[in-house]
């Protein structure tokens, strides 16, 4: 099915492939896919005219639990409808489910404000009225298990069983005995017009990464979304199970969530990143959006480390980011400045978890670029050799905990500038929350180091 850019060629869709189901849905504040079937007359009527979507979405975690700290939806709002439209260009036929098409909503009115898929289109938005397209292309790490959810919850998540043992970064022989598993996920995310140009096992039992095409910011944020939830959807469909999770183990580096970022001329269609008579190819734009970047991470890191998880994650020598800094081709910073030509030079926003809502993930890594365009920041020197050992000039380390991020994170006015104070105060209010449930909770560590002994 062609992409349809308005509601008449989608129903012309439907009606020349015979759909008989209908998807719709919204991405809640954690990156989760909300959505039900609806009827032919219900799916046009939303199509048309909207539709109502209980604003509990915006009002609950990952874990169906209600907030008991936010103003935008809770109690007091009566867990009303929260109006919502579909976006006719996301619509995709799930190639497993026959006759069945799938297509997404943005929230609106009061909700729009904190609606993952808003607040990155308001970050586009604003690239667009500087005179850019932002382009960007997503990276994911996933683990595989033989389990299954039932038997992942009987043994309590301990002691599962991944898809293949060993160490096997880059391994023909696994991607080879298995490749009926590769060849279905590239063909179904290929379907699903999220198409990978790289796949491969990285080190570690059961590991994979993927590297998704480049895109529209966000397009390839949709596509980020979509590949999490359908490859775990896959693999439950094959017996297996993927988890995204930052860290799962004590034992493997965590699994990251790369973000490639570039700004093309909206005119000519040029990569403003690059200037061929610069020695590292850099122009002075990308100089700014690096120095945006840096510059912000620090406060904006809820946004892309919104997990209590993903601090697990940031430790040295785990091949993830500990200070805000940049470097040329050097994959112990934060940020990767990645000199490739007209086509090819880029940003590689490299602290970002597997875990991360790509919406406000893509977001936090454009605006805070946009910032440093609009500011005509310059960057501290770049990095050379071990960034954990040598963090370069004025770099700023990055908070520790969800709780300490999302302190900073409340008090910045960066934050405030680019997604409103609206934004901020949910968004900060649901990492809190996150926060404190996680300090109720007594881990297998505090059993074994406290319960005898002390």
């Amino acid at each position: 099915m062609q992409q349809p850019s308005t509601i008449e060629e989608l129903v012309a869709g439907l009606n020349e492939h015979g759909i008989r189901h209908h998807k719709i849905g919204v991405f809640d504040v954690d990156g989760v896919l909300r959505g039900k079937y609806v009827c032919r007359e219900k799916f046009l009527s939303a199509l048309r005219s909207g539709f109502g979507f209980c604003d509990v979405v915006m009002g609950w975690d990952s874990a169906d639990k209600l907030y008991d700290n936010t103003k935008l939806s809770g109690w007091h709002t009566g867990y009303k409808d929260a109006m919502a439209t579909l976006d006719t260009t996301t619509a995709r036929r799930i190639p497993f489910e026959p006759d069945t098409v799938l297509v997404i909503g943005n929230l609106t009115g009061e909700y729009a404000a904190a609606c993952p898929r808003s607040v990155l289109g308001r970050t586009v938005a604003k690239a667009e009225q500087m005179g850019f397209r932002p382009m960007a292309a997503l990276e994911y790490e996933f683990f595989m298990f033989d389990e299954t959810p039932d038997s992942a919850r009987e043994k309590g998540y301990r002691g599962l069983k991944p898809f293949t043992p060993g160490m096997f970064g880059y391994s023909m022989i696994r991607n080879s005995v298995h490749f009926e598993l590769y060849h279905e996920l590239l063909e179904t995310m290929e379907a699903m017009d999220c198409a990978i140009e790289g796949l491969h096992t990285e080190t570690g039992p059961g590991v994979i990464e993927a590297a998704l095409c480049v895109d529209g910011a966000m397009r390839a944020a949709d596509k980020g979304a979509l590949f999490k939830t359908f490859t775990k959807v896959l693999a439950q469909r094959n017996g297996l199970m993927a988890t995204l999770m930052a860290k799962w183990s004590n034992d493997y580096p965590g699994q990251s969530g790369h973000m490639h970022l570039s700004l093309c001329d909206s005119e000519t269609g040029a990569n403003t990143f690059y200037a061929a008579d610069a020695d590292d190819g850099m122009s002075k734009t990308m100089r700014h959006f690096i120095a945006g970047q840096v510059k912000y991470m620090p406060e904006l890191l809820p946004m892309v480390c919104s997990t209590v998880n993903a601090y697990r994650r940031l430790v040295p020598g785990m091949w993830a980011p500990i200070n805000a800094n940049w470097a040329i081709d050097n994959r112990t910073t934060a940020i990767r400045a990645i000199s490739a030509g007209d086509k090819g030079t880029r940003s590689e926003y490299r602290l970002g978890p597997a875990d991360a809502n790509p919406y406000y993930a893509l977001a936090a890594a454009l605006g805070s670029g946009l910032l440093g365009i609009e500011e005509e920041l310059e960057p501290p020197p770049p990095v050379t050799g071990n960034g954990y050992e040598n963090p370069g000039e004025g770099a700023v380390r990055l908070a520790t905990t969800l709780a300490e991020a999302t302190a900073r994170f409340r008090e910045s006015k960066a934050a405030r500038r680019l997604f409103s104070d609206t934004f901020v105060e949910h968004f900060a209010a649901t990492r809190e929350w996150e926060s404190r449930e996680h300090d109720k909770y007594v881990a297998d560590w505090d059993l074994a180091r406290y319960f005898e002994i002390i």
